[in-house]
């Protein structure tokens, strides 16, 4: 391949590599982020079909700035994400982050015992069942479970007796 078969872009940011490195690199501050915002620019044009281009060396140039502010851009956008993620996922407890999430292995154990209290439950009597659900899973006192029943705070006591202790027989301890 002789020079004339070289495209005139390609020619042009041969000659200016170390240019463009160089010009790069104080904008970005980063040698490694040069190199690849220079190895980006040869990556767009070598494979542009062969048109003519008034001034190559600028045209090297204006691509490349281009590339560095879609860069940036996208910096900012996942800075931008992962602020916002970490702010709604992550608490501050004495300069320590902890994240508000349960570690996996966690979470997949309670999900289990979850799964398993549920099947205990389907072996209980149907009263036993509403008043576990309105007590344990909704949150009401046993004064507000006996009245969404419409039976006595005893019974709503006893319902849940039989249920804990099924539950703690076929799952173990309610957390």
């Amino acid at each position: 391949m002789d020079d004339a078969d070289v495209h005139p872009l390609i020619s042009a940011y041969m000659e200016r590599r170390e240019d463009l490195l160089r010009y790069f690199r104080v904008r970005l501050r980063s040698d490694e982020a040069a190199e690849d915002l220079v190895q980006d620019i040869y990556l767009k044009i070598v494979d542009r079909r062969a048109e003519t281009i008034d001034n190559p060396a600028a045209y090297l140039y204006r691509l490349g700035t281009n590339l560095m502010l879609d860069r940036i851009k996208a910096r900012r956008r996942a800075q931008a994400r992962d602020a916002q993620w970490h702010g709604a996922n992550v608490s501050d407890a004495g300069g320590a982050e902890i994240a508000d999430e349960a570690p996996a292995d966690e979470a997949a154990a309670a999900k289990l015992q979850l799964a398993k209290t549920l099947e205990a439950l389907k072996a209980m009597p149907p009263a036993a069942q509403e008043a576990f659900r309105l007590h344990k899973l909704e949150g009401l006192s046993h004064a507000e479970t006996a009245a969404a029943m419409g039976v006595s705070r005893s019974s709503v006591e006893k319902y849940m007796m039989a249920s804990l202790k099924l539950i703690v027989a076929k799952v173990g301890r309610w957390p």
